[in-house]
């Protein structure tokens, strides 16, 4: 399943965001979306977890929550 991730703080790394959701289960792909011109994050990305159970138990419980500093949001990415 995959999963959008906004409002994310811009000092994460992929590594970071890959480590928060993989404590609910495995993650196959992760990547942040990132300003061509200055290769900054801008703030979101998309998880990708094979396991339908665990991205739901990762998007109920990080949904809303606060990482370093920043609500983030989490739903299911539209393919």
């Amino acid at each position: 399943m995959k999963l959008l991730v906004r409002n994310l703080a811009r000092t994460l790394s992929e590594h970071d965001v890959r480590v928060l959701f993989s404590e609910y289960g495995d993650v196959t792909h992760c990547n942040l979306v990132l300003d061509a011109e200055t290769g900054q994050s801008k703030g979101f990305g998309f998880v990708e977890m094979p396991d339908i159970d665990d991205a739901q138990r990762a998007m109920n419980a990080l949904n809303m929550s606060t990482v370093q500093k920043s609500k983030i949001r989490v739903k299911a990415a539209q393919e």
